[in-house]
């Protein structure tokens, strides 16, 4: 008898075990999904294994083996290294195993009930010649002889109804296909240009040394996008595969166009904003070795490679790449994993290296490669406005005289913008100036943010939306304002201000549709505007010669963030934005408007000073024994009701509290998120091993008490907030 051991799509750990089928008839092999019985319903499951058993051993099984049901792929869909990878991932995330399986495959192949079939086209071949054709039909059927195949709808637009008679005789056939990306034909056009000395020196050092990660710490606009493009060349010449990773889809589009000008129209591309089928199409082409270039975002760092010879995460700093639902992963560890299994190069480049890699580089646990000079030779002038002495002089408190008067500057002889603000929508919050109410979301605790063009509140967290409401509902008067600044208000004071301005707006609620972020950019590039403003979407990676000045609003608001990587955060966030400016051959300038301007954050980001914002930042983060001095593991119970989630962390804190080489610090509670209570308990400690064993033992008497509440485990929280 053959058995296939299946876990089952139940993404939940009481569940994390293999299923036994037998599957005598059918073709099933490691890694497929079939369909299976359990209990009254049908559900899709992923098989682990399949063997032989005799019969005895058969009857030895004190349950009644059922039968899948059916197969539903024709192959396996993982690799061993892909299968191998998801087992790491279940170990080291305490998740089940079917949870990183689905994480690992794009939608239309996740083990899934709920998955949606691939979609299948139909085409016509042809099929043979007979006897007493027209010679109109005679006609077409040689063109289909040479031309072999076509989809029908081609097929009907040049032929129609002899095309149709043609069918019918049997002379061409009708057979459906599954949808493929259709790659275009583009040949190479971008020029190769030569390296300068740093360059090289990162190219070569990454190649020829031994070292297997390197951290390349290149300031911004010092040419890091060559050296990605030259590397990628030397292992294509090995006939290896290259991954490069980015992490917002905002930086997609100039990255995707910088590779396709010197490769070609052989490359992959996968991002959230493609749809199911789209993400399967490009899935497919690196599986049947159609491509060997994939440029994407976080997910792409799971496509199904098997001579990978390069990964570059590209602003490796940013907290983008970390997975914070589900299978909480960090891109960075899955991408080390697959280099080592490859035995690939891995490059973590930024002009802001999280503190984590640059004091692995700064150990020699990476090769550290230094980029400091810029590829034009100069930086932009950097100038502080304090806010609190602009206000003081009856200057707007949105944009301050200097900012206003650079902008016109630029206006005048035909330079680009950009603005940045973290801060989407017209306001941040709706007071009542009687009695201080603030209209909270209703499921988060968190203030809701007005949209004037659509009239309405919304939470920008779980995003529920309300309309405005007339009166205060907690004292009944009808004296609303609106406080604070968000991208949309700042876009019509900038219109008022400079009307014969063309602006573009770039934020959440502007680029939901598919393709916003490219075609604005190409707009922008093409200068079919003056000012591009936006949220942080803007402050990294983009390239546009024509922009000479960088305004950043509210420069010092991440410093309000009560967690421990806020003035990290903040740092990265001004000197990416700093980097937009001055990248041709013009002199660049940015004006950074904050209300503490002495902070160390700020001046360092001013100086362009990596190397001082580190040593100070380090220093905190030694005295208060966080990351990179410490591991941290983040504890989260949710429910609705209180009490029950405060019953869940009190059980796991009775059980943590005598253990010695950790800090427990909690029960903490949160504000409410998507309607539910959540109570905190952090571990920090020395062995990042010991913390997964401590979270693992809370796991597992969460789950033997039947607690209510859901606890959800993070091995290396990136917020505390």
């Amino acid at each position: 008898m053959k058995l296939a051991h299946v876990f089952i799509e139940h993404s939940t750990m009481h569940l994390d075990r293999t299923f036994s089928y037998g599957c005598d008839g059918f073709a099933v092999y490691r890694g497929m999904r079939v369909v299976v019985p359990f209990g009254a319903k049908e559900i899709v499951g992923f098989v682990e294994r399949v063997e032989e058993i005799s019969a005895q051993e058969a009857a030895a099984y004190d349950f009644e083996i059922k039968r899948i049901i059916r197969v539903l792929d024709e192959e396996p869909l993982l690799n061993e290294e892909l299968f191998e990878l998801a087992n790491m991932m279940a170990k080291r995330y305490i998740v089940p195993r079917i949870a990183c399986f689905q994480c690992i495959l794009p939608a239309k192949l996740k083990p899934r009930s709920t998955a949606k079939c691939r979609k299948l086209e139909t085409w016509v071949r042809y099929e043979k010649d007979i006897a007493s054709l027209t010679k109109k039909q005679q006609v077409v059927l040689e063109a289909m002889k040479e031309a072999k195949e076509m989809l029908r709808t081609t097929y009907y637009q040049m032929y129609k109804s002899v095309g149709k008679k043609l069918i019918s005789l049997g002379c061409v056939t009708v057979f459906e296909r599954e949808a493929q990306a259709v790659l275009g034909c583009e040949e190479p056009s971008g020029p190769v240009f030569d390296l300068n000395a740093q360059q090289q020196h990162a190219v070569d050092a990454v190649l020829h040394h031994s070292a297997m990660v390197t951290l390349l710490h290149g300031v911004t606009g010092s040419g890091k996008t060559e050296v990605f493009l030259h590397l990628a060349k030397a292992m294509r010449e090995r006939d290896k595969q290259v991954l490069i990773l980015v992490p917002e889809i905002s930086l997609t589009p100039q990255m995707i166009a910088r590779v396709k000008q010197r490769f070609g129209a052989q490359v992959a591309i996968y991002h959230s904003a493609l749809n199911e089928q789209e993400k399967y199409e490009q899935y497919q082409l690196v599986k049947k070795h159609q491509v060997d270039i994939v440029v994407g975002t976080r997910s792409a760092v799971f496509m199904p490679f098997d001579h990978l010879g390069l990964i570059v995460m590209d602003e490796e700093h940013d907290t983008s790449y970390k997975q914070d639902r589900g299978v909480r992963y960090h891109c960075r560890d899955i991408a080390l994993q697959r280099a080592k299994i490859h035995q690939a190069k891995l490059v973590l480049a930024s002009a802001t290296p999280s503190l984590e890699s640059y004091a692995r580089a700064h150990k020699g646990i990476y090769q550290l490669v230094e980029m400091p000079k810029r590829i034009n030779e100069q930086f932009p002038q950097v100038k502080l406005v304090e806010m609190r002495e602009a206000v003081k002089k009856k200057e707007s408190y949105l944009m301050s005289n200097a900012l206003l008067d650079a902008i016109y500057t630029r206006l005048q002889r035909k330079e680009q913008v950009i603005l940045l603000l973290n801060r989407r929508g017209y306001t941040p919050i709706l007071r009542c100036m009687e009695c201080g109410y603030v209209q909270m979301c209703p499921n988060c605790e968190t203030a809701m943010s007005y949209h004037k063009e659509e009239g309405v509140l919304k939470c920008h967290i779980c995003d529920s939306v309300m309309p405005v409401p007339t009166h205060c509902p907690s004292c009944h008067s009808a004296a609303w304002r609106y406080m604070g600044m968000g991208t949309q208000k700042l876009e019509e004071f900038i219109q008022i201000k400079f009307p014969q301005a063309k602006i573009i707006r770039m934020d959440a609620d502007t680029t939901h549709k598919k393709h916003a972020h490219e075609n604005y950019l190409r707009d922008f590039g093409k200068h079919k505007a003056d000012i591009l403003l936006g949220t942080q979407m803007i402050a990294k990676g983009l390239d546009f010669e024509n922009v000479t000045l960088v305004g950043i609003l509210n420069g010092d608001a991440l410093l309000n963030r009560s967690d421990y990587r806020s003035a990290e955060l903040c740092y990265d966030l001004l000197e990416q934005a700093c980097g937009r400016s001055g990248r041709g051959e013009k002199q660049g300038e940015v004006i950074i408007q904050a209300y503490d301007t002495k902070h160390y954050a700020i001046q360092c980001a001013a100086h362009h000073d990596y190397k001082t914002f580190f040593k100070n930042e380090m220093n905190y983060r030694h005295l208060a024994g966080y990351p990179p001095y410490t591991y941290l593991t983040s504890l989260t119970f949710s429910h609705k009701q209180e009490e029950l989630a405060y019953q869940g962390a009190q059980l796991a804190f009775s059980l943590l509290k005598a253990k010695s080489e950790v800090r427990v610090l909690g029960p903490t509670a949160l504000h409410k998120l998507r309607g539910e209570c959540r109570i905190r308990i952090l571990l920090k400690g020395k062995q990042e091993e010991l913390l997964t064993v401590y979270a693992k033992d809370v796991y597992e008497q969460h789950l033997y008490k039947k607690q209510k509440a859901r606890l959800d485990i993070d091995l290396s929280p990136l917020y505390l907030d």
